[in-house]
């Protein structure tokens, strides 16, 4: 598979394709890697519901590859959704994922990009790769003309806070949340 055009500029040995709807299972994959991360006790379940609700033609995906690597069979099976759950980095040709969506600015009304995630396997971090991403991601939502991009980022997550920081976003709201078990 040929390299995408792109709206940013990669690191060297890095290349970025364009996922598809076969991709679902490695999208859920990079998912569930990243909730792990942050809270391991979140339910797996978790990420293959929200693909299954918010995976479309609308909401673009991309992975970004090693140079000279096949992409894996990411075909919507259960074998593949359960291998891929069970897969470390090493096992899948993507080592990073972006996937974008749509929001709507609550005080001007105006529909705007949304990443709904951005994952660099920590083996692949500091290299330059997540900001590739974040310049992907402006490039896409600048190309349909939007006029700003958000994100959502635990709190816990500083070293993604710094980075989005250094980028240039800025906090805008704070959510908030109180359980009521």
């Amino acid at each position: 598979m040929e390299p995408i055009a792109t709206h940013a500029a990669f690191p060297q040995g890095y290349w970025l394709r364009r996922g598809t709807e076969r991709d679902r299972p490695l999208l859920v994959h990079c998912m569930q890697r990243t909730y792990c991360e942050v809270n391991p006790d979140v339910p797996l379940s978790r990420s293959q519901e929200a693909v299954a609700q918010f995976f479309s033609d609308q909401t673009p995906l991309w992975f970004v590859e090693l140079e000279g690597s096949s992409t894996v069979d990411a075909s919507p099976t259960r074998a593949t959704t359960q291998r891929l759950a069970n897969a470390t980095a090493s096992d899948s040709a993507a080592i990073a994922c972006l996937w974008m969506g749509n929001a709507v600015d609550q005080v001007r009304g105006d529909r705007h990009a949304h990443i709904f995630l951005i994952y660099v396997d920590p083996a692949h971090r500091r290299r330059g790769i997540g900001s590739a991403l974040v310049a992907q991601a402006e490039g896409w939502a600048t190309a349909r003309g939007d006029r700003q991009i958000g994100l959502q980022v635990f709190q816990s997550n500083q070293a993604a806070l710094s980075l989005y920081t250094q980028l240039g976003f800025e906090a805008r709201s704070l959510w908030l949340a109180k359980p009521l078990v």
